[in-house]
């Protein structure tokens, strides 16, 4: 077994933490709520940068809590051996606009890893984990060309990590897409032209997403279900994207990693 050394640039993965031989039963993801409402042409640099990042940050605040100075943070992309550090990371540029959150008096857009919480705005890293405590999924909506730009792992990585169950867009960028499969989470697309603007969500709703189960198969459609604050409920089609059924065996495990660690202990 490997000794881990105490350092903030390199640490254990979670990747495997609560790895079982049998992959847990597929199942509808139920009462979530919405953690992010993102524009077109979203880009993996947005939702995982690989650039410098403040002491007022969750990652600063992070490093500064295990004895790190500002002048040594050096960047979220040199310290992508540290999960602690990435995930409060994601969905943490500084150009990153939340649609959550109301306009500004001269109708601006706040930018920065922000979102809200019980109507509150909170850093996404914390709402998250709020989230993850109470047992709340949560869901990442997004416009079109949905993580378009480099090929970055760490941006289906952290949002994993964070606890997103499903991201639902207009369209996708191919390689995110794929990765999104290959870490466990469903991306789903609108259909019919519909999306989040024109379904008139807000952010402050609960959704489930019907159909989903271990019989799925590639590019199924699955049910979106809205329940509005005044209790009101409405149903959209949504499509799946996963793709194939190699695709299919990844979700069905939880990803593409649990997915080969078993096929590789099933030989032993």
């Amino acid at each position: 077994v490997y000794d881990w050394p105490k350092s903030t640039y390199i640490a254990k993965p979670p990747f495997f933490s609560d790895f079982t031989m049998e992959p847990k039963a597929v199942a509808p993801i139920s009462n979530a709520r919405a953690l992010m409402l993102l524009g077109d042409s979203v880009t993996t640099d947005h939702i995982s940068p690989a650039g410098s990042f403040r002491s007022d940050t969750p990652a600063g605040q992070y490093l500064v809590s295990h004895d790190v100075q500002q002048s040594d943070f050096n960047t979220y992309g040199s310290r992508r051996g540290n999960h602690d550090v990435m995930i409060r990371g994601t969905f943490a540029n500084v150009r990153v606009k939340n649609l959550m959150l109301p306009p500004t008096e001269d109708g601006s857009r706040i930018e920065g890893g922000f979102t809200l919480l019980d109507g509150k705005q909170v850093p996404v890293y914390d709402a998250a984990m709020e989230y993850m405590q109470r047992g709340t999924p949560t869901i990442v909506f997004a416009g079109e060309e949905y993580g378009t730009g480099s090929s970055r792992d760490w941006a289906a990585k952290g949002t994993l990590l964070l606890g997103v169950g499903a991201v639902i867009a207009q369209s996708y960028e191919r390689i995110h897409r794929s990765n999104l499969v290959g870490m466990g989470v469903l991306p789903l697309q609108f259909v019919d032209g519909a999306s989040y603007s024109s379904l008139n969500i807000q952010g402050d709703e609960t959704f489930s997403i019907l159909g989903v189960d271990s019989d799925m198969q590639p590019r199924q459609q699955f049910t979106l279900e809205i329940t509005r604050k005044d209790g009101s409920v409405e149903t959209v089609p949504v499509l799946s994207r996963i793709d194939t059924p190699i695709e299919v065996e990844y979700y069905r495990h939880g990803g593409i990693l649990p997915y080969v660690l078993r096929d590789i202990l099933a030989q032993a």
